[in-house]
This record gives structure tokens, sequence and C-alpha cells, in this order.
């Protein structure tokens, strides 16, 4: 499959989300739509059918509601919702987006325990096991499946077994993740399932989304402690009004996702959309390790979705020129986000394909001759 990727476009993003679009995903945004009107709502109902048959099998056992804004407002509005006033939330955080469920919940005034751990490793499953054992208050746990802090892929699977061996409830933010690694969330033990619109489905900002197991959230209504972010309610207006928003919605948006849900369906699936990343990340990693860079992960704990590196040891080296460079060749990478280390990191996921991993590669290459001789 080609890129259909504007050519008009300054530079490709490779970042972990908003990221780069096809000419088609970006062109259906050209039309105006009414939120009132069964065309839109329409839509809006074929995108919620079409997100519960990509996270299970079982669709039945399922539903999938829409959250205006960002991702974490759609993380928010599962914590805030789903969490009874006398539950107690087990974060597992190994990330700036673990720690950040944390402080939603803290700020919420929910009641909680963080199991923090290194960055640069997967979490403790033994200390997780002991944690639900020891504390029986707890309700909930939440993790973070791809720490895009680090590109660390957490192991949600054995997570799950653990947390439904102990009978609690199982929140995933899969932001960005879902679309582009397989998983089945009734297989997982997943209860609720937070993604964002601009990540693997490849669509643009606006609005996130949560795939919820019907049984769990049909015991939240009255729960929520915000009114704009009340999820239950959101999702009884979407049920009893033909995809209706309470309030207004990103129509433009929302057009694009189904455009991006249509192209992720011609492409092959998310199989085949995981292997082109998976691809990307590969041809990414060898290409960078031929000039000396070091990714910051082992490659068990990596994560197809972006990719953190050292800075070389060249001393000279400097990420804003290294980055200003990139650009100037039509590339922009992300700048490091972990705690006490020097990285950066680099997406592999959106209307990226293998030719521009090596035009990228090469664009490394002229960058760091440049930094060199400079």
């Amino acid at each position: 499959m080609n890129s259909k990727t504007n050519s008009n476009n300054p530079y490709l993003l490779l970042t972990p989300g908003p990221l780069s679009t096809t000419d088609s995903v970006k062109e259906v945004m050209m039309k105006d739509w009414c939120t009132w009107d069964d065309d839109y709502n329409n839509i809006v109902q074929s995108i919620r059918r079409k997100l519960v048959a990509l996270a299970t099998e079982r669709t039945e056992k399922y539903t999938s509601v829409l959250m205006q804004g960002s991702g974490t407002f759609s993380v928010e509005s599962v914590i805030g919702t789903v969490i009874p006033r006398d539950g107690k939330l087990l974060v597992i955080a190994n990330g700036a987006y673990g720690k950040r469920i944390a402080q939603i919940a803290n700020t919420l005034g929910i009641a909680l325990v963080v199991l923090e751990s290194d960055e640069m490793l997967s979490p403790d499953l033994e200390r997780i096991q002991q944690t639900l054992s020891d504390d029986l208050a707890i309700t909930h746990v939440a993790v973070v499946h791809c720490e895009t802090t680090t590109g660390m892929l957490n192991p949600i699977k054995q997570i799950g077994e653990i947390v439904k061996g102990q009978n609690r409830i199982y929140i995933v933010d899969a932001m960005s993740s879902f679309g582009g690694i397989q998983m089945d969330i009734d297989q997982l033990g997943i209860d609720y399932l937070i993604s964002s619109a601009n990540k693997c489905i490849q669509g643009v900002p606006g609005f996130g989304f949560v795939i919820a197991k019907i049984e769990e959230f049909e015991k939240c209504n009255n729960q929520a402690r915000s009114l704009s972010l009340d999820l239950y309610d959101q999702w009884q207006t979407m049920e009893n009004n033909n995809g209706k928003w309470r309030f207004t919605s990103p129509t433009h948006t929302v057009r694009a996702f189904y455009q991006a849900l249509h192209e992720l369906e011609e492409e092959g699936g998310v199989e085949q959309r995981q292997e082109r990343y998976e691809t990307n990340h590969r041809d990414l990693v060898d290409g960078m390790r031929e000039f000396g860079f070091k990714t910051l992960l082992a490659d068990e704990n990596q994560s197809p979705i972006i990719t953190a590196f050292h800075y070389p040891e060249n001393k000279d080296f400097t990420f804003q020129l290294f980055y200003e460079k990139l650009k100037s060749k039509g590339f922009v990478i992300y700048p490091g986000k972990v705690t006490d280390l020097q990285t950066f990191r680099i997406g592999n996921i959106g209307e990226v394909y293998k030719t521009n991993i090596a035009n990228l590669i090469d664009a490394v290459q002229e960058s760091m001759y440049w930094h060199t001789h400079a």
C-alpha cells in the first residue's frame, strides 16, 4: 500500500499523535455537519459499532461512547465516572501517563494507591498481586498499555489475569495502541478501554472514546464527579437518541474518524496495520543503531508505536539543532520525557511507510555528519 500523505505537508510527523494523516481523511472535513441531523448521527452510531467490533469478537458484551476533548479528557471521564464514592483505585505507573491517571484520581478525591516503578522496567507482577491481596478496599485497577514516555509496552494480559483473578474492575489506557496492536478486550478481561481519535486509527484530534463492558457500565449511573465528563450520561444520551452527543460535538473530527476507520479496513485491519508499524519500528531501530544511537528500552519491552533513544556520546550533540536539521529535511520528531536521562523519541505510527523511514535514516546520517563537521 502506498502512502496517501498530502505532499503539500511541510513535514512528516514522527510522533505518538497527532500524526500524519491521508488526504482523504483531511478532505472529508471540508463539509459541515449538523449535530441534530440523522445523516451525522448515523455516522456516530456506525463508529460506535465499528469500535466495539475492533475491540472484541464478543460484541454483545460491550458498548462504546465518544467524548469530546483530548485523550486525557476521556481518561478523566472514566476515572471520574466508573469508580463509586466508596471505591479505591490502584494505578500501575511506570511513566508519565500512568502518573497522570494518579493525578486525575487525586484531583477528584478518589482513594488511591500508586504502584510506581522505574520508567525503563516492566511492572512487577508479584507486587501487583500482593497489593491486591493485602488491600481488599481496592475496587479498580488502571494501567497504560503503551507508555509513550519511553515506548514501553506493558503486559496487559498478565496484569489482567491478576486483576480478574482478584475480582477487581480493570481499566486500560490504550491511547497509543488501540487500532495498531491486535487485542481482544474480552479475552484480556478489560472492563474499560480508553483511546483517542488521533492515534493508531489515524484520525485527527478532537475526541476520545471508551469501550466498556455493559454489565459493569450499567452500574455507574449518578457516580460522575463532573457534568461535562459524565461518561455514563454521555452513553445514555447516545444510546437513547441515535448517537446524539449531550453537548456540541466535534463534527468535522468525527467525520474524519469515520473515513479513517474505512481506511483501516482497506489496509487489512489491525493485523496489517500492526505489521506496517512493526516494520517501521524494525527499520528505524536498525538504521539508528548503525549510527551509534542506543535505544532506551530492552527490545523485549519495546512497542512498535514510539521508540526512545539516548543522546549520542558526541559531546557537541544538541537535541534542538538535531531537531531543526531533521525538520528542515521534512521530519518532525519528539523530545524525551524520561525523568533523569537525555533522550529523544521517534514515532512509527500514522501515515508512515517503509520508504519514509528509509528517508528519515538518510536525513539522520546527514544531520549527524553536520553535527560532527560544523
